[in-house]
């Protein structure tokens, strides 16, 4: 095996994918990349090299370089960000991770990780238990690009045999790095303010049930997914993977059984629109029969494991 390459490493899920990456192959074949040169201070257990995602030619040459034979392709504007500059976020998600796909179809790499994302649904979707194969009609560019990108994945496996792999995430919930302009991100912020007796306004409606997942068992699927033998990869697009749901609300409740002074109150603004295009629950049968996937952390146990690390 040779190095693994993440792109947008100091993200919210790449800070934690990163050093579980590390942690499980060894730092040393580990190359942490971002747009941001100073988040070098993140990752001095491992390789850092400052990388625009967009400049196709410098992700090849530091594959070259450091004889990369995985890349996880993390980089990307999130749905509420996206929503600032569509066309811009449309021009990053889509131009970085066809060079990704092109480096696998050259042979350059062995093995591709990319992350799609619920945001790939819509209206007409079926909003309970969500099957893996369903109408998608995506609302935001983000969740437009999500869906390109899928078929594109797709494409590149059944023409050019490349091996990429990619999951659907829900709401991503950690406690180590800071939001990233996503729809789902009052569910990290929420917890800080209860820790710092600050009362907290939810920009979603209290009873905007979404699905959503503790980062634990986000890195835990992605390196389950990874390491699965190519045979038992029935889905080349993106596979459902699902954890829990709750409501704003429901997350308040939970936290003020340890806070009971916390105070909330709800202002939905341009993200509850999108939220309420997402569905309330997935199905995901299909990665947990191909791969063995199960979810460690209920809302309870995510609730007490957070507070316990941030206070």
């Amino acid at each position: 095996m040779g190095k693994i390459l993440i792109t947008g490493a100091a993200g919210q899920l790449g800070s934690e994918l990163t050093s579980a990456l590390a942690s499980t192959f060894g730092a040393e074949n580990i190359i942490a990349t971002d747009i941001n040169e100073a988040a070098a201070a993140k990752f001095d257990y491992c390789t850092f090299e400052t990388l625009n995602v967009m400049d196709k030619d410098r992700l090849a040459s530091l594959v070259r370089t450091y004889e990369v034979s995985e890349i996880y392709h993390l980089a990307a504007i999130l749905s509420a960000a996206g929503e600032k500059n569509p066309l811009f976020t449309w021009q990053l998600n889509m131009d970085s991770l066809l060079s990704v796909l092109e480096l696998g179809r050259s042979g350059a790499i062995s093995k591709i990780y990319w992350p799609s994302s619920i945001a790939v649904f819509g209206q007409n979707t079926p909003m309970d238990n969500t099957p893996q194969h369903c109408v998608m009609d995506p609302t935001t560019v983000y969740g437009i690009s999500k869906l390109a990108g899928e078929r594109w994945c797709a494409y590149y496996h059944e023409k050019f045999a490349v091996d990429v792999r990619s999951i659907r995430y829900p709401g991503l919930i950690g406690y180590k790095s800071l939001a990233g302009g996503g729809t789902t991100d009052y569910a990290v912020d929420i917890f800080r303010a209860a820790v710092n007796k600050q009362d907290f306004e939810c920009f979603l409606a209290e009873d905007m049930s979404l699905p959503m997942m503790y980062m634990p068992d986000a890195i835990k699927a992605t390196i389950a997914l990874m390491q699965a033998p190519s045979k038992d990869i029935s889905i080349r697009s993106s596979y459902n993977v699902a954890a829990i749901s709750f409501t704003p609300k429901e997350l308040y409740q939970t936290i003020g059984k340890r806070y009971p002074d916390f105070k909330i109150s709800y202002k939905p603004d341009f993200r509850q629109q999108i939220a309420a295009s997402w569905p309330n629950s997935i199905d995901d049968t299909q990665a947990r029969l191909d791969w063995n996937w199960q979810h460690d952390y209920g809302l309870e146990e995510m609730t007490e494991d957070i507070l316990k690390h941030i206070r």
